[in-house]
């Protein structure tokens, strides 16, 4: 389900990397359009519901999902290059977490 931006057959695990903005995250680099609300909204909304239902068929065929949001990569929230390295490595080398999100300091 979806198109991973990654997939790591092997660990099983596949990793999505998101745009706070399209995939609705609420972070500060996230802010509802002053304009054609209503068709934002739902646009929004539907992709936002979309990486809901995606994220859930893909554990519940057993794969990881792994989820490394804009705000974690640029902006003053951003996290050190090593630091996003470092948390997906520990996620992959545990092989039992099924969910990771990496995001931003807040």
């Amino acid at each position: 389900p979806g198109k991973p931006d990654i997939v790591l057959p092997g660990r099983k695990a596949v990793i999505f990397a998101h745009g706070c903005f399209w995939h609705r995250h609420c972070c500060r680099l996230f802010v509802w359009p002053k304009t054609r609300v209503e068709f934002w909204k739902h646009k929004l909304n539907t992709n936002h519901e979309r990486d809901i239902r995606q994220q859930r068929e893909l554990m519940q065929q057993r794969w990881r999902v792994g989820v490394v949001w804009e705000c974690a990569l640029r902006g003053k929230s951003q996290l050190s290059e090593r630091g996003i390295a470092s948390k997906l490595s520990s996620w992959l080398d545990s092989h039992e977490t099924p969910f990771c999100e990496i995001f931003g300091r807040f």
